[in-house]
């Protein structure tokens, strides 16, 4: 097997967006492109009882939201594509953090009613931050929305991106008539008809010529050359170095239930997006064609099949390959561990993998030996950088509601709390235990999980906190004793033994930082 050409072979990518924008259903149809599923069920369609592939817990089904992320992967003109669907719902987005240290390229899909929302905004931050090369899909055109430019408009300022159109729009809502493909130079012309099948394209490659009025009439065929007119004067054309360096953004249009414009942006994908990109440890930058394996831990999820008591680490592999039934070294407890059945996902199907190449994403059985974070490699000390835990913004305490089970509900917890799902606190004065969540839907998924996967009931109550502050524990001296007793009864530690202070306002948190200025507070847990 020639390796390089493995890896050559590899797109792994996130698609990330606000909730509703039609992330879940943009999913389906790539994978419907990949033939890996025959059919696609809208998310929210009562027609097709079919559930969409990729939302596989009980609570996403009732709600219609994708709540974890989901790994699918897919062979498309000999490309072997990974998709990471994240959840679009604001109060998981520390899940999505996560998933973009695992990703090479990202796919922002906007609503073309709606145009750019905030949780939109937060992520294409962090993909920014990372300098992750980033396409647009602009979604939902079968629909009345916004205006094409303005569309634009509001992407470059409100996301901070350089954008060049790669198709554009002929019409919307009730006048959508298709998309002229400018990166092929051809026209896709829109039925309605088909939203499991896929549409044919007409080669167009002079605009000016009199068919045009043919296939789309008289005005359409006038509006599509004055707007591609515009597009050629104030964009700037297409270049795929400034793409891969994060400096310019493709944009497509399409409507995804309709499985309209899909193609056009999975044909450039595979031909423009990255394959597996080097990634920075702590030690030194490691590049994907290295022979020695390394990888690292970006999500867990526990009972991924109910009968099953099982958790999956799902490891992104940065070099070299992995093997099965080879012993490789977990950096964080020094150990070797090997395993038997590592698993690929192919759209909802699991099976077994002998080897995997960079880019992938494998799925380990873990008993819990696996952290979010950690680090596998063939031997080499490396420790991957970038998923740090947040201070969370709602705070309650969880009680037991039924004394029979406390061993069920803190089994429980212990293994959402290393999903990753929400951050634990033991307050040191009596070992109460407090849940931290980004946002409060988060409660119930809790709840709902513990009840149906470990039958464990919980009650909370609320505990009001502000914010929750790493403390460092460089400054042990007689200020940090005393700060330590002043505040006994706001002093907890996380999951990993670290001495985090709760505190209660934003005027405690200020004079704490005042009295003691030798006591280091963070607000998130990676700290140096």
């Amino acid at each position: 097997m020639d390796f390089e050409k493995e890896i050559a072979k590899r797109r792994t990518f996130g698609i990330i967006s606000h909730p509703d924008a039609g992330k879940t259903t943009l999913t389906e149809k790539l994978l419907l492109f990949g033939g890996a599923i025959q059919e696609a069920g809208a998310v929210k369609s009562n027609k097709i009882k079919k559930s969409a592939t990729s939302d596989f817990m009980e609570i996403e089904r009732q709600r219609g939201i994708s709540v974890a992320t989901s790994v699918l992967a897919f062979i498309y003109k000999d490309k072997k594509i990974n998709i990471l669907d994240t959840p679009g719902h604001k109060d998981f987005a520390e899940d999505t953090f996560r998933t973009l240290t695992a990703v090479d390229s990202v796919i922002v899909v906007i609503d073309v009613a709606k145009g750019v929302e905030e949780q939109t905004e937060k992520l294409v931050e962090v993909c920014r931050m990372r300098s992750i090369p980033m396409i647009v899909f602009i979604n939902k055109l079968d629909r009345e929305g916004k205006d094409a430019f303005d569309l634009l408009d509001e992407v470059e300022q409100k996301l901070g991106l350089k954008v060049t159109p790669l198709s554009f729009p002929i019409g919307m809502g009730h006048d959508f008539k298709g998309i002229y493909n400018i990166y092929e130079k051809n026209i896709n012309l829109f039925s309605g008809q088909s939203k499991k099948k896929i549409e044919d394209t007409i080669n167009f490659d002079d605009i000016d010529s009199p068919e045009l009025e043919k296939l789309i009439g008289t005005e359409a065929a006038e509006n599509l050359r004055e707007n591609l007119e515009l597009v050629k004067g104030v964009y700037p054309d297409f270049d795929k170095e400034a793409y891969l360096k994060a400096e310019l953004q493709p944009v497509f249009f399409g409507s995804a239930l309709n499985n309209f414009g899909v193609r056009e942006l999975l044909d450039c994908f595979i031909e423009i997006a990255p394959q597996p990109r080097p990634k920075k440890a702590e030690e030194r930058v490691v590049q994907p064609n290295e022979k020695d394996f390394s990888g690292f831990v970006f999500k867990i999820h526990a009972n991924m099949d109910p009968k099953h008591r099982d958790r999956l680490a799902f490891v992104k592999i940065v070099s070299g390959t992995f093997e099965r039934n080879t012993p490789y070294l977990h950096v964080r407890h020094d150990k070797k561990l090997k395993f038997s059945s590592p698993n690929a996902f192919f759209a909802e199907k699991k099976k077994i993998v002998d080897v995997s190449f960079p880019g992938d994403i494998v799925g380990l059985h873990d008993t819990g030996n696996f952290k979010i974070g950690d680090t596998l490699t063939g031997g080499e000390t490396l420790n991957y950088k970038g998923i740090p835990s947040f201070s969370p913004e709602h705070f309650r305490y969880i009680n037991n509601a039924d004394p029979m089970k406390a061993k069920q509900l803190n089994k429980g917890i212990d293994q959402l709390m290393d999903e990753g799902v929400a951050q634990l606190f033991t307050l040191e004065m009596n070992g109460r235990k407090i849940i931290g969540t980004v946002g409060a839907l988060q409660y119930e998924v809790i709840q709902y999980r513990l009840e149906h996967e470990y039958g464990a009931k919980c009650t909370y109550e609320n505990f009001p906190v502000h914010k929750a502050c790493w403390v460092d524990p460089e400054a042990d001296n007689e200020k940090f004793q005393e700060f330590k007793r002043v505040k006994q009864k706001f002093l907890a530690t996380d999951k990993q033994g670290q001495l985090v202070f709760l505190a209660d306002s934003a005027f405690s948190l200020q004079m704490v930082q005042q009295k003691y200025p030798s006591v280091k507070l963070h607000f998130t847990s990676e700290f140096s």
